[in-house]
């Protein structure tokens, strides 16, 4: 999943692209780099990142959706938004998935909006708010908090008609750099879901201020995390890179099935 920001203050990418131009040449060099989906968002959720309100999300993400899907008519479209205003407009014009940050918790007509277009849901482990997440990092035991918490999710969805539902554990979502590494550590857990599993690593702060860095130059980190990941049983990687990723993705595959890495 290649990632495409249209945020000035995203952590890593923020402001970069500035114009259509931009947009169609970064969209266009990920899916020849072998991106399956690309994600699309337009709020940024970095900690503390500034409230966007929703009219300022729609203004700058419905015409990125309809110049993409016009030049790029066959592209999987994900949107990664927590509003079911902007999902509906979204969805209206050909987008093909939502993603969202905190799995319908921060708007109650996200799931049934999602039902509504028979499209595939992206849910992820947060608490409380891109703003105030970091405020609530503790837990009693953090898999055991998570594995509830999807179970809750996965319910509600289910009741509605969603029938594709992929889970993110959200790392860097309302969790401590430590808390981190033990959710990569212990990811196979979540396959008691019979969920796929997204991870969403990409040149996060748990791989930078561990290595002394910058997101910029977390590119190595990044690519040994997702090695990690794949080994522990996720299926997708969200990425900003994604040549990087596909390599990484091959090389796993290429130890076969029946690899000390694999869990």
């Amino acid at each position: 999943m290649g990632i495409l920001n249209i945020t000035p203050d995203s952590f890593y990418d923020g402001g970069k692209y500035k114009n259509d131009k931009d947009v169609l040449l970064q969209t266009e060099t990920m899916l020849k780099e072998g991106a399956t989906f690309i994600d699309l968002g337009a709020y940024s959720s970095r900690p503390g990142a500034d409230h966007v309100p929703q009219e300022e999300e729609l203004r700058r993400v419905v015409p990125i959706v309809e110049l993409l899907l016009k030049n790029f008519p066959d592209m999987v479209l994900s949107i990664d938004t927590f509003r079911s205003i902007v999902a509906k407009e979204c969805l209206e014009r050909g987008a093909a998935l939502i993603n969202d940050i905190s799995a319908g918790q921060l708007d109650g007509d996200m799931m049934t909006t999602v039902a509504g277009y028979h499209v595939p849901y992206i849910m992820m482990h947060m608490r409380s708010t891109p703003q105030h997440m970091q405020e609530h990092t503790h837990y009693e035991d953090l898999l055991e908090d998570m594995l509830f918490y999807f179970s809750e999710k996965i319910r509600a969805a289910v009741a509605l008609g969603i029938k594709d539902i992929i889970l993110d554990p959200g790392f860097g979502f309302a969790k401590t750099t430590e808390q981190n590494y033990l959710l990569l550590k212990k990811l196979a857990c979540l396959h008691i879901t019979e969920r796929p599993i997204l991870v969403g690593l990409s040149r996060k702060s748990m791989i930078y201020k561990v290595l002394g860095t910058t997101p910029e130059k977390a590119l190595n980190g990044t690519t040994a995390l997702h090695m990690t990941a794949l080994a522990n049983g996720a299926h997708i990687l969200r990425a900003h890179d994604v040549k990087e990723a596909m390599e990484c993705i091959t090389l796993f595959e290429q130890l076969g099935p029946n690899s000390a890495l694999r869990t």
